[in-house]
């Protein structure tokens, strides 16, 4: 019986000027997925990642704010996954200027998309997203996941720039 198997496409994006040896802790900030039980999953997988980074996370306050979002079909869903964060405070504003000014991507299904922001400067300094991580079945929701979450954060953090 032959089995077959997609292979997951890891794309990673980063802010060059970032100083990623600061950031020491990270905090959660929101993780949205139609799946309820997908979300403890994929904070394990991002926590065991950032973890064996040296990262450590914190209830609140941290170094790092991580969003993370599942996409399950062809939908531009970038655009809409900041909603909600607005309010009056300064972060609420950079959010929606970088919603707003972010080029939008058809998103395919199965997709998890992390991103990750200066906690101070309040951009974004690092996005990651993998291709074919989640699927409809549950039995292979948490390895695909925990393969996927590894690939996107194998060459985290970016190296140092060498900028003259």
């Amino acid at each position: 019986m032959a089995t077959v198997s997609f292979a997951q496409h890891v794309k990673t994006d980063y802010d060059h000027n970032a100083n990623f040896g600061q950031y020491k802790t990270y905090s959660w900030e929101k993780v949205q997925t139609k799946d309820p039980l997908l979300v403890d999953r994929i904070k394990s997988a991002v926590n065991s990642a950032l973890a064996a980074k040296g990262l450590t996370e914190v209830p609140s306050g941290g170094d790092v704010e991580v969003f993370a979002i599942e996409t399950t079909q062809n939908q531009q869903t970038l655009d809409t996954f900041y909603n909600g964060f607005g309010g009056g405070s300064p972060l609420g504003r950079i959010r929606w200027i970088w919603r707003r000014n972010h080029d939008r991507r058809n998103l395919q299904s199965g997709n998890l998309v992390v991103d990750l922001f200066d906690a101070k400067t309040e951009k974004v300094i690092w996005r990651s997203s993998s291709s074919d991580t989640l699927s409809d079945k549950a039995d292979k929701n948490t390895k695909n996941l925990d393969k996927g979450v590894n690939k996107m954060f194998q060459h985290f953090p970016p190296a140092p720039s060498t900028k003259h």
